[in-house]
C-alpha cells in the first residue's frame, strides 16, 4: 500500500479542482454580464447541432489526458495540471472582475437527440462567464501535454488524432453557439502565455544554465 501511495499520490492534486468548481458555481449564480462578447464573424458561423458530440467528448478527452499521463509520466502530468489549474484560475478571475456573457444562442425547437443534448447544456450552463473559453483552453492544454510526451511526439497517428479531437472540440464551442469567436481567441492567447511559461521558459533557463556551465568549464 505504501508503494502504491508513493507512486500515485499525485492524483490527489485533482481534488483542488473542487475549489474551482465551487468558484464556477459562484460565478454562475452571481455574475451579471457587463460585457457582451460578439464579433461579426459570429453571424457567419452556422449553428450545427451535431457538433454537440465533440463538445461533450471534451469530458472524455480531459479525463484521458489526466489519467493517462498520471500513470505514464509524472513530469507531464504536473505540467498539465499547472497549465489547466492556473489557466482556470485566471479565467475565473476574469469572469469575476470583468463579467461577460453572450447572446448567440438560438431557440431550439427540434426534438432529436442532438437538439435535446444542446437544450440540456443551455439549461445547466448559463450564457455567462464565456471569455476566455475554458473548453478551448483545456482542450489545448491536453493536446500540448500529450504531444510533449515522447511516445506521442514520435507517433504521427497519435499526434494527429489528438490534434483533430482538439480542433473539433474548439470548433464545437462556436458551432453550437456556446461561445463567441472572441472567447476562442482569448483562450488561444492565454494558452500561448501558459505554454511559454510552463514549457518553454524552463527549457530556456535550463539551456542558459548549461551554457554558463560550459563557459565556466573552459575558463
Amino acid at each position: 500500500m505504501k508503494k502504491i501511495w508513493e507512486q500515485y499520490r499525485h492524483f490527489l492534486l485533482l481534488i483542488l479542482f473542487r475549489i474551482l468548481y465551487i468558484w464556477f458555481i459562484y460565478c454562475e449564480k452571481t455574475v451579471v454580464p457587463k460585457y457582451i462578447m460578439f464579433s461579426p464573424i459570429d453571424l457567419k458561423i452556422p449553428f450545427v447541432k451535431e457538433f454537440v458530440v465533440p463538445y461533450l467528448f471534451w469530458y472524455i478527452y480531459m479525463a484521458f489526458g489526466f489519467i493517462y499521463l498520471g500513470f505514464v509520466s509524472k513530469k507531464d502530468y504536473y505540467r498539465l495540471f499547472l497549465f489547466i489549474f492556473i489557466g482556470m484560475v485566471i479565467c475565473y478571475t476574469v469572469y469575476t472582475v470583468l463579467p461577460n456573457g453572450q447572446n448567440l444562442r438560438p431557440v431550439i425547437t427540434a426534438d432529436d437527440i442532438f437538439s435535446k443534448a444542446i437544450k440540456n447544456i443551455y439549461e445547466k450552463d448559463t450564457p455567462t462567464n464565456v471569455a476566455p473559453s475554458i473548453h478551448v483552453l483545456n482542450s489545448i492544454a491536453i493536446h500540448i501535454a500529450l504531444i510533449r510526451y515522447e511516445p506521442f511526439k514520435e507517433n504521427r497517428i497519435l499526434r494527429f488524432t489528438s490534434l483533430g479531437i482538439m480542433l473539433f472540440i474548439c470548433a464545437s464551442t462556436v458551432l453550437i453557439k456556446q461561445h463567441s469567436v472572441l472567447d476562442v481567441i482569448w483562450a488561444i492567447v492565454l494558452s500561448g502565455v501558459l505554454y511559454f511559461s510552463i514549457y518553454l521558459l524552463p527549457q530556456l533557463v535550463e539551456t542558459e544554465k548549461d551554457r554558463e556551465k560550459t563557459v565556466a568549464y573552459f575558463q
